[in-house]
């Protein structure tokens, strides 16, 4: 699939597809969605452990670069990730220790150069363009942030996307519904406090590998397969993950450099994927670097097999 065409590949869908739910489609997927703006600078989160920040605290030379190079996930910006095709992103938000302003950060062990709200009136921008396409926010994680801190952010993703927000009480999440209702975002919320808001979403199921080899991670996600899928939303992490005593013995790679030399394996896992509603199907199907790797088209492209498969079926029954 030519990319130029996945800014606006759901309004492109053949038409078969609008009245299939968006839990039954293939939709292209961004693990640690902002990681590409990480401030090298800025302080370690608040859940890494106390050794760890000795550690950060006397050897900062050292383990900066390498917290950087192991951190990034993505390299193109959220404008340039949802012209690629991605539509369902995970964003990990918090609030800086000891930061007296409301500003909130994303995180994956440090924190970000762009803010919460700065980055989400650009994605509010780029729907206003794109009236047909469909995103899922998928927020969480949430450290530093209290009862207060909570409202006051879920108050505000209320004003910036106003009417674009599909309440989960919503029934029907087949295209033609949502773009009849003009919904275009699917915000989910890890937190209690969004039990109050019929705007925001439950957490959607992520299926993370652990695993540092393609095998590994196919292993663990065809176990997932074998279990059968949720009913709704849920996402197959195509992301690898080291663990520190790989990352300390191999001091000249970086996770750029794992994913892409495991890339060639995942992508023949991927192209044989199916989605739908069946127990073995894939829905989300998240990964690292999808402005690079052509994660976004490959996914787009499993949708055909939900048209060939309608149009088996109609052959039948005439």
């Amino acid at each position: 699939m030519d990319l130029s065409s996945c800014q606006d590949w759901m309004s492109a869908l053949p038409e078969q597809l609008w009245d299939i739910p968006l839990t039954d489609l293939a939709i292209p997927g961004s693990h640690d969605a902002m990681s590409y703006c990480l401030d090298i600078n800025s302080p370690l989160v608040r859940s890494e452990s106390d050794f760890f920040r000795v550690l950060d605290g006397l050897f900062y030379c050292l383990t900066r670069p390498t917290i950087f190079k192991w951190s990034t996930t993505q390299d193109k910006s959220i404008e340039e990730q949802l012209s690629m095709g991605i539509r369902f992103f995970d964003l990990r938000i918090a609030h800086k220790q000891n930061d007296s302003s409301s500003d909130l950060y994303f995180t994956h062990v440090i924190y970000t150069h762009l803010t919460v709200l700065e980055t989400l009136l650009s994605v509010a921008i780029w729907l206003k363009s794109h009236p047909k396409e469909v995103v899922i926010l998928d927020c969480s994680h949430f450290e530093g942030m209290d009862d207060r801190c909570h409202e006051l952010f879920i108050f505000s993703l209320k004003r910036l996307f106003g009417s674009k927000l599909c309440p989960r009480t919503e029934s029907v999440l087949t295209l033609r519904s949502l773009w009849a209702s003009g919904y275009q975002v699917i915000l989910t919320y890890d937190s209690q406090s969004a039990l109050r808001h019929q705007e925001l979403w439950p957490d959607i199921p992520y299926y993370w590998a652990n695993q540092r080899t393609a095998q590994g991670l196919i292993s663990y996600l065809d176990r997932n397969k074998d279990r059968g899928r949720p009913d709704g939303f849920f996402v197959s992490g195509l992301n690898l993950t080291a663990d520190k005593g790989y990352i300390l013995t191999h001091p000249k790679e970086s996770l750029r450099v794992l994913t892409f030399s495991n890339w060639e394996c995942l992508k023949k896992w991927l192209e044989e994927q199916i989605p739908g509603s069946q127990s073995k199907s894939l829905n989300i199907i998240a990964g690292d670097f999808v402005g690079t790797l052509p994660l976004c088209s490959l996914v787009i492209a499993l949708n055909q097999k939900l048209v060939r498969k309608n149009s088996s079926s109609i052959k039948k029954t005439i």
